[in-house]
């Protein structure tokens, strides 16, 4: 990173905090459930629009996907591919109505608003740069706030980008996350949906037959005690049990949402084997036991993409010179998922303070947007030739 660089980002950091944080209290309360962002997204398009980005040059996508092009300058080769700089619009929670906001001197308190939102309008307002000033650029860049990244969407959104420019893509960055952080490998996950049926009937005059919950329990049991392939890190958990209906009632209905990790695809497809046989031992001749595949993340690939290193190298320095803080490379599950799986360098970085995220209490400092705008800028202004 030069000089000038770094000037124009710390500059134009301090310049836009007060719009960056009046964004940000209209942004975190618009609600954004998985499949649902079409209210932000809307949002999101028209301030960009508002910001001087031509009609044309910005589009919701049918995955929700709000797509900002900045063209490269004239005369660069275009078969260089895209750079695409991302943050997901969708929170975990289901709330339809707007979401809680609260604020003291140096805070910021929304569900969501570290994970995503405040990253999201740190890459807005590095996008209204670029509007504004139109720099010479080596290669086009999206500006790209995506849609489902949070727990069942699945990745749906950046999936959809991918599909739509396959093998145009140079590299892909996502922010996400709290400052420091930067997510250098996937880690991938299939999730399942099982449900038990069995007769059911009365406590006491049907006792001896199947018991739905009964039979989850047992098959949940055998499932933490499934040995865990070891090549990679590869983990297991159940996250929601709903079954049975009164407490006389012998249940005839259960259901468990189940997932395994692994930052290793080749452990991810022992435990799917595992997984199934594990569902045919439980199955009894009144008990049927239903199981659905409900997400697909893919780990990284085992081969480090050409341009992998060098983007990694030199984003940490500037989490260093402009954030302040010593990068902490992780092992995640973020929408870098997609590119990592298709050998596109490809990376995950977080720009803001905070803590508890996914839950209501989630909060960030807002002095920390200044050096997360400034961290977004830079790295978006490694692709500018002329400033």
């Amino acid at each position: 990173m030069n000089e000038k660089t770094r000037h124009i980002a710390t500059a134009y950091a301090d310049e836009a905090y007060e719009e960056e944080l009046e964004l940000l209290r209209a942004l975190a309360q618009i609600p954004a459930p998985s499949g649902h962002e079409e209210r932000r997204a809307e949002f999101v398009r028209d301030w960009l629009l508002a910001q001087g980005a031509p009609v044309g040059s910005v589009r919701v996508d049918g995955a929700k996907n709000v797509i900002l092009n900045l063209p490269a300058g004239p005369g660069t080769p275009g078969d260089g591919g895209l750079a695409v700089f991302a943050a997901h619009t969708d929170v975990v929670f289901p709330d339809t109505d707007a979401l809680p906001l609260a604020e003291s001197a140096t805070r910021l308190l929304a569900p969501g608003v570290g994970d995503d939102t405040a990253n999201l309008v740190g890459l807005l307002m590095a996008a209204r740069w670029f509007l504004r000033h139109r720099p010479a650029l080596d290669r086009p860049i999206l500006v790209v706030a995506n849609s489902c990244e949070e727990g069942l969407g699945n990745l749906a959104g950046t999936r959809e980008l991918f599909s739509h420019y396959a093998g145009r893509v140079a590299e892909f960055t996502s922010f996400d996350l709290y400052l420091g952080t930067h997510v250098t490998h996937a880690v991938g996950s299939h999730r399942w949906r099982v449900i038990c049926h069995t007769e059911g009937g009365h406590s006491w005059e049907n006792f001896g037959r199947d018991n739905a919950i009964e039979a989850l329990c047992s098959f949940i049991e055998d499932l933490y005690a499934l040995e865990l392939p070891t090549r990679a890190k590869t983990t297991v958990n159940v996250g929601r049990f709903v079954g049975g209906t009164t407490v006389n009632s012998i249940a005839e209905e259960a259901s468990v949402l189940v997932e395994y990790r692994s930052s290793s695809e080749e452990c991810l497809e022992e435990m799917y084997g595992k997984f199934v046989v594990l569902v045919e031992e439980h199955l009894r001749e009144h008990t049927r036991i239903d199981a659905k595949l409900i997400g697909r993340r893919p780990a990284s690939g085992e081969v480090v993409p050409d341009g992998q290193e060098g983007l990694i190298a030199r984003t940490d320095r500037i989490i260093r010179d402009l954030g302040g803080v010593t990068p902490e490379h992780h092992e995640s599950s973020t929408d870098a998922n997609i590119p990592f799986s298709l050998g596109i360098p490809a990376h995950t970085v977080g720009t803001v303070v905070g803590d508890l995220l996914h839950t209501r209490e989630e909060w960030i400092e807002k002095d920390s947007l200044r050096r997360g705008l400034a961290v977004i800028l830079a790295l978006m202004l490694e692709h500018a030739t002329e400033m």
